[in-house]
């Protein structure tokens, strides 16, 4: 019991500093590749700090209150997956915190906060089959959903390579990264200026910059634990796919919600189709 604690009080403390640390090595490659010097690599804490530090403007408490609620869940999310628990349970809990997230901006009357709320009920409606439909092939290839389990599998890779791309879709999707950068672009590139949010300032955003570190880092530690016989193998293949989303970001156009809607659905049941039957077959 005191080791399970001992490592969810871990998990919570490294995974916003991971995950600020790849925000810092986001920007300074996106920048490289566009031909600019660009900010150094530690700018996401600098800037999280500056937030905190800002006076807090409230359009309305519950949108303080979701703020919370998504950086709880957040956490929680990465802290029981670093347990071992029930992965199901994990993409429920995370399910809620988003749920909360998009309620919060819906809950001001600014028309860009509104709209950029509507498109990540979209974006959640994209990616959250495509967890679901991971979540199932997983446990046709280890019979289990709890993350113990499945990590005994080892390779788990040359079992699933479909779902590893749909697992590097969703990385993209949640990452608001081009062509899914529908509502709040990461470099604010877009008509929606802040899209969700708009409305957040000051240490509210704070607060959802570090919950979007807690589930960059949870969507990575998934990739992650595809190669478990080895962890450090894994997270190489997580960064290495967190790199070609940056990269994809840089060369690809934003596209419509119905495009990613429709090519997000068709990807998660023809992938997960295909490579459950690989599974049998190779059985």
């Amino acid at each position: 019991m005191i080791k399970e604690i001992l490592i969810f009080v871990a998990a919570v403390i490294l995974a916003p500093i991971i995950g600020g640390f790849l925000s810092g090595i986001d920007r300074k490659l996106t920048a490289f590749i566009q031909g600019r010097y660009g900010p150094p690599i530690w700018q996401p804490f600098y800037d999280i700090v500056k937030l905190l530090y800002k006076q807090k403007i409230l359009v309305n408490n519950f949108q303080v209150f979701s703020a919370y609620m998504y950086l709880l869940t957040a956490i929680l999310s990465v802290g029981l997956f670093a347990i071992k628990a029930d992965l199901l349970m994990i993409l429920f809990v995370m399910s809620v915190g988003l749920v909360f997230y998009i309620a919060g901006a819906l809950s001001t009357k600014s028309p860009y906060s509104q709209v950029g709320a509507q498109r990540e009920l979209m974006q959640m409606l994209a990616y959250e089959p495509m967890l679901i439909f991971f979540a199932i092939a997983l446990y046709n290839a280890t019979g289990s959903f709890n993350i113990g389990q499945i990590m005994t599998h080892g390779r788990l890779l040359l079992d699933l390579p479909l779902m590893f791309i749909l697992l590097a879709l969703v990385l993209t999707i949640k990452l608001k990264k081009s062509p899914f950068d529908l509502s709040a672009s990461e470099h604010a590139h877009q008509e929606l200026v802040r899209g969700i949010l708009t409305d957040y300032s000051g240490p509210y955003l704070a607060l959802i910059h570090i919950a979007d570190w807690y589930e960059m880092v949870l969507i990575l530690m998934m990739i992650a634990i595809l190669w478990s016989e080895n962890l450090l193998i894994g997270a190489l293949i997580a960064l290495l796919t967190f790199f070609l989303d940056i990269v994809l970001d840089n060369i690809t156009a934003r596209m419509t919600v119905k495009w990613m809607l429709a090519f997000s659905w068709t990807i998660s049941i023809l992938f997960t189709i295909v490579n459950i039957a690989y599974i049998y077959f190779r059985r």
